[in-house]
């Protein structure tokens, strides 16, 4: 049971991270704001957790940390916040 809670809240503060580091240090406007960021990169965090999974022989090089593979979930996360951000705004 420990171990999915710190599985959980591994993705959920790198989606936090990938949030705050889109919003206020590169300042890039997202629909929402700190909230959509937020919402965009825990879907991403959790979504580059699955897509390790699936894929997990092809990206065994990288490294885990709390049997998370970090960069996948970091990568989607800030994909998905990018994406969303350029989607969202009024041009």
């Amino acid at each position: 049971m420990l171990y999915y809670f710190t599985v959980g809240l591994t993705y959920v503060v790198i989606g936090l991270a990938c949030a705050i580091y889109y919003v206020f240090i590169l300042r890039k406007p997202v629909l929402g704001r700190f909230w959509g960021a937020l919402i965009v990169g825990l879907v991403g965090s959790f979504l580059g957790g699955l897509i390790d999974q699936l894929f997990a022989n092809v990206i065994a090089a990288l490294a885990d940390f709390n049997s998370v593979n970090v960069f996948a979930s970091l990568f989607t996360a800030l994909v998905l916040i990018t994406i969303f951000s350029r989607v969202s705004s009024p041009k």
